[in-house]
């Protein structure tokens, strides 16, 4: 660890959508961006300070020695927990398999990490940004399982903040709403066709970059981000 310059950001659910637009937009701001993805496919990060690192946030054993690794061969100082799915629909027609999906991914992933990492971004005086969702903050009918995993993630993020801060560990919950990504791919309805309906990752990204421009010794807890009118739209895969 001796003459570790760069300070180092993890990033999950990096191969797409928010996940690739924060990792991006850490590496232009000088991180060496790790960011872990099931599949990254045909996407390939320009930025010579962004590394795809493939591992399924659910193959635990494997996502803590990555990240071990990582901490060990650098100075971690920011760790985002943006890896997320969605399942839609009356509660009674999920399965238990995609409710524990929905839990391990959302919820216990990002718990995990953040255990696996905390001692080093207490060191580092680092920032825990989690990204959640306006489902979080309100009822979801046909979500009630994925806006309870998002709420338990906000609850984390709390008490997370009132255990740490005094160490300088700041915790950031981000609040999304319906964002231009595949996160609806299992749905029956997507994002509405006009701009002013939905939000862009990159703009998910200006909040991320905006939590980290604060003064040290402010810090902004909670970030909510809306489109200007909420409207979907029949998900035509789904017809």
């Amino acid at each position: 660890m001796e003459g570790m310059t760069m300070e180092a950001a993890i990033v999950t659910g990096a191969s797409s959508g928010i996940g690739c637009a924060v990792s991006r937009r850490l590496g232009a701001l000088g991180y060496e961006v790790f960011g872990i993805g099931r599949d990254f496919g045909g996407e390939h990060f320009p930025e010579e300070n962004v590394h795809p690192i493939v591992c399924d946030v659910l193959d635990t054993e494997k996502l803590c020695a990555c990240v071990r690794q990582i901490a060990a061969d650098h100075r971690v100082r920011i760790l985002v927990n943006n890896a997320g799915v969605g399942y839609y629909g009356l509660h009674e027609e999920l399965n238990p398999e995609k409710i524990k999906t929905l839990v391990r991914t959302n919820l216990e992933a990002p718990m995990i990490l953040t255990q696996q990492l905390l001692r080093h971004l207490k060191k580092n005086k680092g920032y825990v940004i989690n990204i959640s969702s306006v489902t979080a903050q309100e009822a979801n009918p046909r979500g009630c399982a994925y806006g309870a995993t998002k709420a338990g993630l906000a609850s984390f993020s709390r008490s997370l903040f009132a255990e740490t801060r005094k160490y300088g560990v700041k915790v950031v919950t981000v609040y999304p709403d319906m964002t231009r990504t595949n996160l609806y791919r299992n749905a029956d309805f997507r994002e509405g066709e006009e701009a002013e309906s939905y939000l862009l990752p990159e703009e998910v990204a200006d909040a991320v970059e905006y939590a980290l421009n604060q003064r040290e010794g402010m810090i902004v807890t909670d970030i909510s981000l809306s489109p200007q009118i909420r409207r979907i739209r029949r998900n035509a895969a789904h017809v």
